[in-house]
């Protein structure tokens, strides 16, 4: 028997699989749905430092792919390269790489990425070349959908949605009124 859907509620818990800054028994769990060449990701890039020193060891962040395809078409292979990167123990960088240089991920410029974050290339090249990490972002993208996520950035404190916010005022103001409920 399938469970109802509850859309705006984080449907897959944060677990091992997921890319996480920050300690797992944090007061607060922010989760982020993003797409690398989504603007407003950027933006939330940029603001979720910010909110992490503010709140430190208080904050977990963790971040899960959303690609928009139909608005980004290089998001997607972008997602595969990070978790590429992942692999080498690596995603956080690559991460930042990718958003700081949103308008440069065709395949050449992932591979410069990998060389710059000293990759193994020739791992990385055939990582991309297979697909294998097709299955990890697509779990990322099912889990967003059946969460009610439908575009990026898309955020969840504590497992619930939030609104609209991708300036740090309104998203640090809902972080911090989770952390008084």
């Amino acid at each position: 028997m399938a469970l109802p859907r509850k859309p705006n509620r984080l449907i897959l818990p944060v677990g091992d699989c997921d890319h996480c800054q920050g300690s797992p028994t944090a007061k607060i769990t922010l989760v982020q749905y993003g797409d690398y060449q989504c603007p407003f990701c950027r933006v939330a890039h940029d603001i979720i430092p910010s909110i992490q020193q503010q709140l430190g060891e208080h904050l977990q962040f963790v971040f899960r792919h959303f690609p928009q395809p139909q608005l980004h078409p290089e998001a997607y292979h972008a997602a595969e390269a990070a978790e590429a990167a992942a692999s080498q123990n690596k995603f956080w960088d690559m991460h930042t790489h990718l958003l700081q240089h949103q308008s440069q991920l065709a395949d050449s410029d992932l591979v410069e990425y990998a060389i710059a974050l000293y990759l193994d290339v020739d791992q990385f090249l055939a990582e991309m070349a297979s697909d294998c990490h097709m299955a990890r972002v697509q779990t990322d993208i099912d889990s967003g959908m059946q969460s009610g996520v439908i575009k990026t950035p898309t955020f969840f404190i504590n497992g619930l949605k939030c609104s609209d916010e991708q300036h740090l005022e309104g998203l640090l103001e809902a972080i911090v009124q989770a952390n008084h409920d």
